[in-house]
């Protein structure tokens, strides 16, 4: 998109925010809340007062009542089952829960990995 583009896409923008703006403006209901937001602060400020500490006057119990994020549960993992391989031609037994064993690995590299598959138990 060119420089010049880019710069009518955002006048154009700001063009329609500002009758956006204006349109609030004269809306009554904006004018009561801005007018009421004014009074207040003014009362608070005669009367040296925070925001929290007349939340704090009129609901005590809003800061307790706050709820802490919730823990995702941890789920565990399953254990991981034995595997029993029996080697056919020295009758030799390997157990195992992974597949990094290493005579499990010599096996698999002298016979082929389908084969060796074959003779878990």
């Amino acid at each position: 998109m060119s420089r010049l583009a880019e710069f009518r896409r955002l006048e154009l923008q700001l063009a329609q925010q500002l009758a956006e703006l204006e349109a609030m403006k004269s809306d009554g209901a904006i004018q009561a809340e801005m007018e009421f937001e004014n009074k207040l602060r003014a009362l608070l400020g005669e009367y040296g007062y925070s925001l929290r500490e007349v939340i704090n006057i009129l609901d005590p119990q809003a800061g307790t009542r706050r709820q802490a994020p919730k823990v995702q549960e941890k789920t565990t993992r399953r254990p991981r089952e034995v595997k029993v391989y029996k080697n056919p031609h020295s009758s030799e037994v390997v157990q195992t829960k992974g597949g990094n064993h290493a005579v499990l690995k010599a096996w698999k590299a002298e016979h082929g990995a389908e084969t060796v598959e074959s003779w878990r138990q």
